[in-house]
């Protein structure tokens, strides 16, 4: 077993948490995901840095918190990141799928990249033409997006879910799956492969085919209620961001002040569905790379980029800093080089970034935020950290908030509003739903004022930690 292994790097969009049947979730079918969770070692409390795609990647692929990159929100540029050391190390790096750079092309390190971005885009690149969109083209598909699903009569009533009405094979999740088996069959292999394959889904459109759909369309699916009371103790932003998008369809997403639980129940059935669809492209990937000989010597890592409220909180997508956004399913799978087991310490998912590093035989640069898992990954004591953050910057869709930050530990979690009296304070241990928002309780005032010292602390730490950092690494 070489020191330098292949490294396969799994990255969904939009995933949950509770959205993998090994994880305790048995109302999902994942029997690919699950033989790596089996296999591998599992960080049950990994959290992103940002509640969106790009700020979140950026921070993954860069191992700096959003507010030293400078990336914020989508659309924000950035050209580099840790990927240009592997490839300078000898690793030959190619990209199927979503990274979401910005602009989408930019090579990031990588020698080859097979670009697959959003299923529907409007805000940003609307009318770039990626290699799903050239296959569709070629075929003479004309692919499933907003200015189709508009002229359903239900339009508005579907919260985001809609059959998938082409051939199954030109669906955005098979398409990049099929993609990547034919690279990992046809190219030549190199001596050291880093493969980053990005699946589009399960973001929405929530869009899988029927038969993957009427399976769930049967099934008991917990929902979490949304009480009045809960809403009216969320900050204003988030109040004015749920009828924001109700009023404009964001991924061809037009929210519901009030659903029904059916229709609550069929955007998550349809969720569900892709995210099996998803898997069972997974365990075709993991077959050819077993039939090529890259699983000999080789460490697969699984993630997303973060979670889907679905409804939960009476939120829609991402945007916010419940555990339904910010923790995602995160495992490294190598038989042999590492132990299985579970842990439950605290991570950021740009860690996983370092340790890449660290596998390919590469020292990580000094300045980084993100610290390696090494000792979580080879069995070794690891506590993890003792607190995560993620940032999100005023966009498109959090249009009446500056800047919110959040920090969470293992019982508390705290979300900052920049320059106003509001905010979010919850006891996980005895809310671990994330319901009653305590920031204005006085009997957890000496609560909120410690997290508020670690959150200027770490602020403070950050900055002069990377004092030397250069706008031309963005």
């Amino acid at each position: 077993m070489s020191d330098q292994p292949n490294i396969i790097f799994i990255i969904t969009d939009q995933q949950r948490y509770d959205t993998i049947r090994s994880l305790g979730y048995d109302f999902v079918d994942t029997p690919n995901i699950d033989r790596l969770v089996e296999q591998g070692v599992v960080l049950e409390q990994c959290h992103v840095t940002a509640a969106s795609c790009a700020p979140a990647r950026a921070s993954l692929f860069k191992g700096f918190y959003p507010h030293t990159t400078g990336i914020l929100k989508n659309a924000d540029q950035w050209r580099r990141s840790w990927v240009e050391l592997l490839n300078d190390a000898g690793y030959h790096c190619t990209n199927i799928g979503k990274m979401h750079s910005w602009p989408f092309e930019t090579p990031l390190g990588f020698d080859e990249r097979y670009v697959v971005e959003n299923k529907d885009r409007y805000l940003e690149g609307r009318y770039y033409f990626d290699e799903w969109d050239k296959a569709l083209r070629y075929r003479g598909l004309v692919k499933q997006q907003r200015e189709l699903y508009r002229k359903l009569p239900d339009y508005r009533e579907r919260l985001g879910a809609f059959e998938w009405e082409l051939p199954e094979d030109a669906h955005p999740d098979v398409f990049v799956g099929d993609l990547a088996v034919w690279w990992i069959n046809q190219y030549p292999r190199p001596e050291r492969l880093f493969l980053q394959i990005g699946f589009p889904g399960p973001h929405p459109p929530y869009d899988p085919t029927p038969a993957y759909a009427e399976r769930y369309m049967q099934r008991d699916l917990d929902l979490l209620p949304v009480t009045e009371d809960e809403l009216a103790s969320q900050p204003p932003p988030f109040l004015e961001m749920r009828v924001h998008n109700s009023e404009v369809d964001h991924d061809s997403v037009v929210h519901l002040l009030e659903p029904t639980d059916e229709q609550r129940h069929r955007q998550r059935a349809y969720y569900l569905a892709n995210v099996t669809m998803i898997d069972d492209k997974v365990g075709q990937i993991m077959t050819a790379l077993e039939q090529q000989g890259y699983l000999e010597n080789s460490v697969v890592i699984f993630t997303s980029d973060h979670g889907d409220c679905l409804t939960d909180h009476g939120h829609s997508q991402k945007w916010t800093m419940y555990d339904q956004i910010t923790r995602v399913p995160t495992v490294v799978s190598a038989p042999g080089r590492f132990p299985a087991r579970r842990l439950d310490g605290l991570c950021q998912q740009m860690d996983l970034g370092p340790s890449i590093l660290e596998l390919a035989g590469v020292t990580p640069p000094e300045m980084l935020e993100a610290v390696s898992l090494s000792d979580a990954l080879h069995g070794r004591d690891w506590a993890g950290r003792d607190y995560v953050y993620a940032e999100q910057a005023k966009d498109g869709i959090l249009q009446t908030t500056e800047f919110m930050t959040m920090l969470r530990g293992r019982d508390w979690k705290l979300v900052h509003f920049l320059d106003e009296p509001y905010g979010q304070l919850f006891d996980l241990r005895n809310d671990p739903d994330e319901i009653a928002n305590l920031w204005s309780d006085p009997a957890a005032a000496d609560k909120k004022s410690e997290l508020l010292a670690v959150l200027r602390e770490w602020r403070i730490r950050s900055q002069y930690h990377t004092r030397d950092w250069s706008a031309e690494w963005r």
